[in-house]
């Protein structure tokens, strides 16, 4: 484990760890909804909102996969040192990291009837991350809300799974934004 992995965590984690779970949770809540969530500085190329959802939300008992170029040796240092979290296979993951193109959906817990929370969050760090594009309806939207989403055949099959199927976080640099499976896509 190199030194750099000691770096980048939250500097004040009571009051950094609360204000990136506000935010966080208001981009789930709202979908469509880009957030700022910032504090952490996790080594290249994981984002700063990825990183800090990561710090947030993980800790030793949340398995994460890093999908592609994610899965670098800097990244897994900084993830294991910063949340205790193990890093596994993308079919036990909690937490699935990576970009649209490296992410092999088909490999992800969608839940089951008796417990549909056991399903994968889908971390997707995008280049853009824009209030255009899709369509988005259901909870938590009060009319429609628009996103620059990668596929939207995809999100539209996920949303028939529900209760079942997978949630997904979108991060740009320190920005987020979520696309839950409740969330209709067009």
């Amino acid at each position: 484990m190199e030194h750099s992995s000691l770096a980048g965590g939250f500097i004040d984690p009571p009051q950094e760890s609360a204000q990136a779970f506000r935010g966080i949770m208001r981009a789930m809540a709202c979908p469509g909804t880009i957030c700022d969530v910032a504090g952490a500085v996790p080594p290249s190329p994981l984002s700063v909102a990825a990183g800090t959802v990561l710090i947030t939300l993980a800790d030793h008992d949340t398995g994460i996969h890093l999908a592609g170029r994610y899965n670098a040796q800097a990244a897994r240092d900084w993830i294991t040192f910063q949340t205790g979290a193990p890093l596994v296979d993308a079919t036990d993951a909690q937490f699935v990291l990576g970009t649209w193109e490296d992410i092999d959906l088909s490999n992800l817990a969608v839940g089951t009837a008796e417990y549909p929370d056991r399903s994968a969050t889908v971390i997707v760090d995008l280049p853009v991350l824009n209030a255009e594009g899709a369509t988005l309806k259901g909870p938590g939207i009060r009319d429609v809300a628009r996103l620059n989403l990668p596929d939207l055949e995809t999100f539209r099959r996920n949303a028939t799974l529900f209760p079942l199927g997978l949630d997904f976080m979108f991060t740009c640099g320190a920005r987020i934004a979520a696309l839950p499976r409740s969330t209709k896509v067009s």
